[in-house]
Protein backbone atom coordinates (compact mmCIF):
# COMPACT_ATOMS: atom_id res chain seq x y z
CA UNK A 1 0.00 0.00 0.00
CA UNK A 2 1.25 3.24 -0.84
CA UNK A 3 1.11 6.19 1.39
CA UNK A 4 0.96 10.12 0.10
CA UNK A 5 3.45 12.85 1.56
CA UNK A 6 0.79 15.22 2.27
CA UNK A 7 -0.31 14.74 5.48
CA UNK A 8 -1.92 17.37 9.18
CA UNK A 9 -2.23 16.53 12.68
CA UNK A 10 -2.39 17.97 15.49
CA UNK A 11 -2.96 16.99 19.34
CA UNK A 12 -3.35 19.37 22.39
CA UNK A 13 -2.65 18.66 25.91
CA UNK A 14 -3.16 20.48 28.95
CA UNK A 15 -0.82 20.92 31.93
CA UNK A 16 -1.61 22.21 34.84
CA UNK A 17 -0.15 25.55 34.08
CA UNK A 18 0.22 25.41 30.07
CA UNK A 19 -1.58 24.41 27.20
CA UNK A 20 0.66 22.73 24.51
CA UNK A 21 -0.28 22.39 20.97
CA UNK A 22 1.79 20.18 18.44
CA UNK A 23 1.37 20.95 14.98
CA UNK A 24 2.60 18.75 11.98
CA UNK A 25 1.92 19.51 8.41
CA UNK A 26 3.72 17.62 5.13
CA UNK A 27 3.88 18.47 1.84
CA UNK A 28 6.10 16.80 -1.24
CA UNK A 29 9.74 16.62 -1.43
CA UNK A 30 12.27 14.89 -2.65
CA UNK A 31 14.37 14.37 0.66
CA UNK A 32 13.08 15.09 4.15
CA UNK A 33 13.21 18.90 4.51
CA UNK A 34 12.18 19.65 8.19
CA UNK A 35 11.51 23.01 9.89
CA UNK A 36 10.61 23.10 13.31
CA UNK A 37 9.20 25.81 15.16
CA UNK A 38 9.41 26.14 19.05
CA UNK A 39 9.20 28.14 22.33
CA UNK A 40 13.04 29.03 23.18
CA UNK A 41 12.94 27.29 26.39
CA UNK A 42 12.32 24.16 24.74
CA UNK A 43 15.28 24.48 22.64
CA UNK A 44 17.22 22.15 24.26
CA UNK A 45 15.10 19.35 23.56
CA UNK A 46 14.66 20.39 19.53
CA UNK A 47 17.34 17.17 18.73
CA UNK A 48 15.32 14.82 19.88
CA UNK A 49 11.97 16.11 18.73
CA UNK A 50 13.51 16.15 15.02
CA UNK A 51 14.76 12.97 15.23
CA UNK A 52 11.43 11.63 16.04
CA UNK A 53 9.78 13.35 13.59
CA UNK A 54 12.86 12.37 10.79
CA UNK A 55 11.81 8.61 11.96
CA UNK A 56 8.53 8.34 11.57
CA UNK A 57 7.89 10.78 8.38
CA UNK A 58 11.27 9.77 6.36
CA UNK A 59 10.46 12.05 3.18
CA UNK A 60 8.29 15.25 2.29
CA UNK A 61 8.55 19.13 3.22
CA UNK A 62 7.51 18.93 6.85
CA UNK A 63 6.35 21.92 9.48
CA UNK A 64 6.36 21.32 12.71
CA UNK A 65 5.11 23.43 15.30
CA UNK A 66 5.09 23.50 18.92
CA UNK A 67 2.74 26.60 20.97
CA UNK A 68 2.88 27.08 24.90
CA UNK A 69 0.18 28.88 26.20
CA UNK A 70 0.14 29.82 29.77
CA UNK A 71 -2.83 28.93 31.61
CA UNK A 72 -1.96 29.21 35.19
CA UNK A 73 -1.61 32.27 37.39
CA UNK A 74 2.31 32.40 37.79
CA UNK A 75 4.64 33.99 34.94
CA UNK A 76 8.20 33.90 34.16
CA UNK A 77 8.33 37.39 33.36
CA UNK A 78 9.35 39.80 36.30
CA UNK A 79 9.37 43.58 36.03
CA UNK A 80 12.60 44.71 36.78
CA UNK A 81 11.87 47.18 39.69
CA UNK A 82 15.96 48.32 39.56
CA UNK A 83 15.96 49.31 36.04
CA UNK A 84 12.46 50.61 35.80
CA UNK A 85 12.91 53.14 39.23
CA UNK A 86 16.39 54.29 37.18
CA UNK A 87 14.49 54.91 34.21
CA UNK A 88 11.43 56.99 35.84
CA UNK A 89 14.56 58.88 37.72
CA UNK A 90 16.19 59.95 34.73
CA UNK A 91 12.81 60.65 32.68
CA UNK A 92 11.90 63.00 35.81
CA UNK A 93 15.09 64.85 35.53
CA UNK A 94 14.61 65.28 31.57
CA UNK A 95 10.34 66.26 31.69
CA UNK A 96 7.64 66.77 34.57
CA UNK A 97 5.05 64.48 34.01
CA UNK A 98 2.56 62.39 35.72
CA UNK A 99 4.38 59.36 37.35
CA UNK A 100 2.27 56.88 36.02
CA UNK A 101 2.73 58.11 32.27
CA UNK A 102 6.80 57.86 33.22
CA UNK A 103 6.08 54.34 34.27
CA UNK A 104 4.22 53.57 31.12
CA UNK A 105 7.50 54.88 29.65
CA UNK A 106 9.87 53.82 31.65
CA UNK A 107 8.32 49.96 30.85
CA UNK A 108 8.51 50.27 27.49
CA UNK A 109 12.63 50.61 27.65
CA UNK A 110 15.45 47.89 27.50
CA UNK A 111 15.71 45.41 30.23
CA UNK A 112 12.84 47.23 32.10
CA UNK A 113 11.01 43.21 32.11
CA UNK A 114 13.30 40.01 32.76
CA UNK A 115 12.14 36.50 32.11
CA UNK A 116 13.44 33.95 34.25
CA UNK A 117 13.71 30.28 32.90
CA UNK A 118 12.64 27.32 34.30
CA UNK A 119 14.16 24.18 33.53
CA UNK A 120 11.87 21.87 31.30
CA UNK A 121 10.31 19.23 33.55
CA UNK A 122 10.75 15.90 32.38
CA UNK A 123 6.95 14.97 32.89
CA UNK A 124 6.50 17.70 31.12
CA UNK A 125 8.49 16.55 27.81
CA UNK A 126 7.44 13.34 28.06
CA UNK A 127 3.80 14.28 27.73
CA UNK A 128 5.03 16.93 24.93
CA UNK A 129 6.06 13.05 23.19
CA UNK A 130 3.17 11.43 23.50
CA UNK A 131 1.61 14.87 21.64
CA UNK A 132 3.66 14.13 19.06
CA UNK A 133 3.66 10.86 18.72
CA UNK A 134 -0.78 11.37 18.69
CA UNK A 135 -0.32 13.75 16.34
CA UNK A 136 2.58 11.96 13.88
CA UNK A 137 -0.11 9.28 14.31
CA UNK A 138 -3.15 11.66 13.11
CA UNK A 139 -0.38 12.48 9.84
CA UNK A 140 0.30 8.87 9.35
CA UNK A 141 -3.54 8.34 8.94
CA UNK A 142 -4.15 11.55 6.56
CA UNK A 143 -0.88 9.70 4.30
CA UNK A 144 -3.22 6.38 4.18
CA UNK A 145 -6.55 8.24 3.42
CA UNK A 146 -4.85 10.03 0.70
CA UNK A 147 -2.42 7.14 -0.56
CA UNK A 148 -5.37 5.17 -1.32
CA UNK A 149 -6.91 8.20 -3.29
CA UNK A 150 -3.82 8.22 -5.52
CA UNK A 151 -3.77 4.53 -5.68
CA UNK A 152 -7.36 3.73 -7.08
CA UNK A 153 -6.07 6.79 -9.67
CA UNK A 154 -3.02 5.10 -10.17
CA UNK A 155 -5.35 1.59 -11.44
CA UNK A 156 -7.50 3.90 -13.15
CA UNK A 157 -4.42 5.24 -15.60
CA UNK A 158 -2.62 2.13 -15.89
CA UNK A 159 -6.45 0.65 -17.02
CA UNK A 160 -6.38 2.94 -19.26
CA UNK A 161 -2.51 2.57 -20.86
CA UNK A 162 -3.53 -1.27 -20.69
CA UNK A 163 -6.76 -0.49 -22.92
CA UNK A 164 -5.13 1.42 -25.20
CA UNK A 165 -2.37 -1.02 -25.83
CA UNK A 166 -5.13 -3.59 -26.69
CA UNK A 167 -5.68 -1.06 -29.42
CA UNK A 168 -2.72 -0.78 -30.81
CA UNK A 169 -1.94 -4.93 -30.29
CA UNK A 170 -5.55 -5.03 -32.45
CA UNK A 171 -4.43 -2.61 -35.11
CA UNK A 172 -0.82 -4.16 -35.51
CA UNK A 173 -2.18 -6.84 -38.86
CA UNK A 174 -3.69 -3.57 -40.45
CA UNK A 175 -0.52 -1.15 -39.91
CA UNK A 176 1.57 -3.80 -41.16
CA UNK A 177 -0.60 -3.98 -44.22
CA UNK A 178 -1.05 -0.28 -44.61
CA UNK A 179 3.26 -0.31 -44.98
CA UNK A 180 3.35 -3.01 -47.53
CA UNK A 181 0.16 -1.18 -49.12
CA UNK A 182 2.47 2.34 -49.16
CA UNK A 183 5.56 0.34 -50.14
CA UNK A 184 4.59 -1.63 -53.09
CA UNK A 185 2.57 1.99 -54.32
CA UNK A 186 5.84 3.89 -54.00
CA UNK A 187 7.51 1.20 -56.17
CA UNK A 188 4.88 1.35 -58.72
CA UNK A 189 4.99 4.97 -59.15
CA UNK A 190 8.83 4.61 -60.21
CA UNK A 191 7.00 3.04 -63.27
CA UNK A 192 10.12 0.30 -63.10
CA UNK A 193 10.19 -3.03 -63.28
CA UNK A 194 11.68 -4.53 -59.77
CA UNK A 195 12.54 -7.71 -58.83
CA UNK A 196 10.13 -9.71 -56.82
CA UNK A 197 12.43 -11.29 -54.89
CA UNK A 198 14.61 -8.31 -54.27
CA UNK A 199 11.51 -6.28 -53.32
CA UNK A 200 10.55 -9.12 -51.07
CA UNK A 201 14.09 -9.09 -49.15
CA UNK A 202 13.50 -5.05 -48.47
CA UNK A 203 10.00 -5.23 -47.50
CA UNK A 204 11.10 -7.33 -44.95
CA UNK A 205 14.13 -5.51 -43.65
CA UNK A 206 11.28 -2.87 -43.27
CA UNK A 207 8.64 -4.62 -41.68
CA UNK A 208 11.22 -5.78 -39.04
CA UNK A 209 12.38 -2.51 -38.71
CA UNK A 210 8.53 -1.13 -37.91
CA UNK A 211 8.33 -4.09 -35.49
CA UNK A 212 6.57 -3.82 -32.05
CA UNK A 213 5.90 -6.79 -30.96
CA UNK A 214 9.20 -6.58 -28.09
CA UNK A 215 7.95 -3.11 -26.83
CA UNK A 216 4.40 -4.44 -27.19
CA UNK A 217 5.37 -6.96 -24.48
CA UNK A 218 7.47 -4.89 -22.47
CA UNK A 219 5.33 -2.69 -21.81
CA UNK A 220 2.27 -5.12 -20.77
CA UNK A 221 4.73 -6.24 -18.15
CA UNK A 222 5.87 -2.38 -17.23
CA UNK A 223 2.00 -2.18 -16.51
CA UNK A 224 1.59 -5.40 -14.58
CA UNK A 225 4.60 -4.33 -12.29
CA UNK A 226 3.51 -0.96 -11.71
CA UNK A 227 0.05 -2.71 -10.40
CA UNK A 228 2.33 -5.36 -8.17
CA UNK A 229 4.51 -2.29 -7.39
CA UNK A 230 2.01 -0.12 -5.78
CA UNK A 231 0.10 -2.97 -3.99
CA UNK A 232 3.55 -4.28 -1.92
CA UNK A 233 4.47 -3.52 0.98
CA UNK A 234 8.07 -1.98 0.07
CA UNK A 235 6.43 0.66 -2.45
CA UNK A 236 7.80 4.02 -2.79
CA UNK A 237 7.52 6.99 -5.25
CA UNK A 238 11.16 6.92 -6.47
CA UNK A 239 10.15 3.04 -7.54
CA UNK A 240 7.21 4.12 -9.04
CA UNK A 241 8.91 6.85 -10.89
CA UNK A 242 11.58 4.21 -12.15
CA UNK A 243 8.84 2.20 -13.76
CA UNK A 244 7.15 4.99 -15.09
CA UNK A 245 10.55 5.45 -16.84
CA UNK A 246 10.22 2.51 -18.20
CA UNK A 247 6.76 2.87 -19.56
CA UNK A 248 7.60 5.93 -21.18
CA UNK A 249 10.38 4.19 -22.78
CA UNK A 250 8.66 1.62 -24.28
CA UNK A 251 5.79 4.19 -25.47
CA UNK A 252 7.87 6.53 -27.07
CA UNK A 253 9.65 3.39 -29.02
CA UNK A 254 5.93 1.98 -30.32
CA UNK A 255 5.58 6.00 -31.10
CA UNK A 256 8.54 6.29 -33.46
CA UNK A 257 8.11 2.94 -35.15
CA UNK A 258 4.45 3.10 -35.87
CA UNK A 259 4.47 4.96 -39.25
CA UNK A 260 0.59 4.61 -38.94
CA UNK A 261 -1.24 7.66 -38.50
CA UNK A 262 -3.81 6.20 -35.72
CA UNK A 263 -1.52 4.34 -34.09
CA UNK A 264 0.50 7.47 -33.00
CA UNK A 265 -2.85 8.66 -31.73
CA UNK A 266 -2.89 6.09 -29.64
CA UNK A 267 0.37 6.76 -28.14
CA UNK A 268 -0.25 10.09 -27.52
CA UNK A 269 -3.50 9.36 -25.48
CA UNK A 270 -1.35 6.58 -23.63
CA UNK A 271 1.14 9.74 -23.48
CA UNK A 272 -1.19 11.94 -21.50
CA UNK A 273 -2.30 9.33 -19.14
CA UNK A 274 1.89 8.56 -17.86
CA UNK A 275 1.91 11.76 -17.43
CA UNK A 276 -0.90 12.30 -14.90
CA UNK A 277 0.64 9.40 -13.17
CA UNK A 278 4.24 10.99 -13.02
CA UNK A 279 2.98 13.94 -11.47
CA UNK A 280 1.16 11.96 -8.79
CA UNK A 281 3.93 9.82 -8.12
CA UNK A 282 6.37 12.58 -7.20
CA UNK A 283 3.54 12.85 -4.20
CA UNK A 284 4.23 9.34 -2.96
CA UNK A 285 6.01 8.54 0.20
Amino acid sequence: MIQSMTGYGKSIIQLPSKKITVEIKSLNSKNLDLNTRVPSSYREKELSMRDKLAKSLVRGKVDFNLFVEITGETTNTQINETIVKQYIKQLSSVVDGDPVELLKMAVRMPDSLKTERDEIDETEFDAILKAIDDALLAVTNYRNDEGKVLEDDFVKRIDNISTLLDQVIDMDGERIDNVKERLRKAVSELKESVDENRFEQELIYYLEKYDITEEKVRLKNHLEYFIEAIRSKDSNGKKLGFISQEIGREINTIGSKSNFAPMQQLVVQMKDELEKIKEQALNVL
